[in-house]
């Protein structure tokens, strides 16, 4: 058994054998009770999703590039402002959506946008955490690199996309949560943690935890390098379906 509360960013990475691996990371495991029968959340979902206008509204929401309005879905969907906003209620009550209020720099209300909770991704036909991971894995294979150095260039590709105004350590932090590692931050001075509350790849982290771990780390440290004034020193890990992996930053200058 590996020991969760080693330092991964202390271990080199092996020659792990990625090939065999894969298919592995591919498969995620289905939300089901010990009887076989649906979860409480998965059964929730269904009943959400069981309404055609619904099932369209959160499906046109999973497809767009950037959080939706109530004013997009009210033009989508041919109905009025609180027959989509009752929609959208059940499907975030559902935890299959995240509402957040939008950022403005101009003048105005901001309004009120919705996109797929992380959490919920990978289920109902929707791209998921083991897809990417199985993407980020095979480039891997492809071209003989290790999990952490393809994380790391994959971080840097993010960054470029996210970097603008505000804090980067705010950015950083709204990558992990969309990534849906429920992280918690604690700063000191220049010190910083994320405790990250929920590990996407638990299935697979417990069985392979320095492959998805190294991974993680490499990611960490390419966004840090990506956006600037802070850099990622460690990942302390710890059992992935308890979750509580420390993730230590430094602030720069």
């Amino acid at each position: 058994m590996v020991a969760y509360t080693s330092f991964v960013s202390r271990c080199g990475a092996p020659d792990f054998g990625l090939t065999r691996l894969v298919p592995v990371y591919a498969r995620k495991a289905m939300s089901k009770t010990a009887t076989g029968w649906p979860s409480a959340n998965v059964q929730r979902e269904a009943r959400a999703l069981g309404d055609p206008t619904r099932y369209s509204i959160f499906d046109y929401i999973v497809h767009a590039d950037r959080p939706v309005s109530v004013g997009e879905l009210t033009d989508f969907a041919g109905l009025n402002h609180n027959a989509v906003r009752q929609h959208l209620g059940i499907l975030k009550n559902a935890g299959l959506l995240i509402e957040e209020i939008e950022r403005r720099d101009r003048p105005g209300r901001p309004r009120l946008l919705y996109r797929l909770d992380p959490e919920a991704a990978g289920s109902w036909g929707t791209s998921g955490a083991y897809a990417w991971l199985s993407r980020l894995l095979a480039l891997a294979i492809r071209r003989k690199q290790k999990p952490r150095e393809v994380g790391r260039e994959e971080g840097r590709r993010i960054a470029a996309e996210l970097v603008g105004d505000g804090d980067p350590v705010d950015l950083f932090e709204e990558e992990m949560a969309a990534r849906g590692f429920r992280p918690e931050r604690k700063e000191k001075g220049r010190h910083l943690e994320f405790v990250l509350e929920r590990c996407p790849f638990a299935e697979v982290a417990e069985d392979d935890p320095v492959t998805v771990c190294q991974l993680h780390l490499g990611l960490a440290e390419g966004l840090a390098e990506g956006l600037g004034e802070f850099r990622a020193d460690n990942l302390v890990v710890k059992n992935p379906h308890r979750a509580g992996c420390r993730l230590v930053l430094e602030r720069e200058g």
